[in-house]
């Protein structure tokens, strides 16, 4: 199966590269996310308590970066390990592109799941990936806004609803490339699907 994703987000390109690549930043933004930091130079080790349809587990892996071309495109390759839940591996390429003065990502993910996973309803894994991956991005929003701002906001302000600073925007439904259930986003984002499958980021 392949999931795709676009997102408008309100902030440079430069700034969200960096973002993507900072392993605190995306600890915070991973849902169920307990673990992760940097191994080697192109490389993210952690674990993330997910839950999809009834199988519910706390996943290891691992999450390489590849095809670097900061900051508007990169390859996640990773693989994750839930016990007796299952695993999960594949990739995603992420773009980013300038839009107005801030930037548009997509993504483009593949993954493969084995054990209870792949026993997991298509529809579950679709909709548990979907929600993964809106909250990260969301989150993700949310701490670059609070990052970027340079100026204390009036405390009269404090109380007022925040600018929306990323957008979905309307994306192909998955696409199904073969009988075995597959997924990303979950194993980064459990990559960003880790990630963003396990982890991502999704994204």
């Amino acid at each position: 199966m392949q999931f795709t994703g676009r997102y408008l987000i309100a902030t440079a390109p430069a700034a969200v590269w960096a973002a993507l690549n900072d392993p605190e930043m995306l600890k915070k933004c991973i849902p169920g996310c307990e673990t992760l930091e940097r191994t080697a130079d192109n490389r993210l080790s952690g674990s993330a308590k997910l839950k999809i349809g009834p199988v519910s587990a706390t996943f290891k892996g691992n999450v390489d970066l590849t095809e670097l071309d900061p900051p508007h495109r990169c390859v996640l390759k990773g693989e994750g390990q839930g016990g007796v839940a299952g695993f999960a591996k594949g990739q995603a390429e992420v773009l980013l592109v300038p839009e107005g003065d801030g930037t548009e990502l997509t993504y483009n993910a593949k993954a493969t799941v084995g054990g209870k996973l792949a026993q997991v309803g298509q529809r579950l894994i679709d909709g548990a990936a979907r929600q993964i991956a809106d909250e990260f991005f969301a989150r993700f929003a949310a701490e670059l806004t609070a990052v970027e701002s340079t100026s204390e906001q009036p405390l009269a302000n404090d109380m007022a609803s925040p600018p929306q600073v990323v957008q979905e925007l309307s994306s192909p439904p998955a696409i199904q490339e073969g009988v075995a259930p597959q997924i990303w986003v979950v194993g980064l984002i459990a990559i960003i699907i880790i990630l963003l499958i396990l982890f991502g980021l999704v994204l």
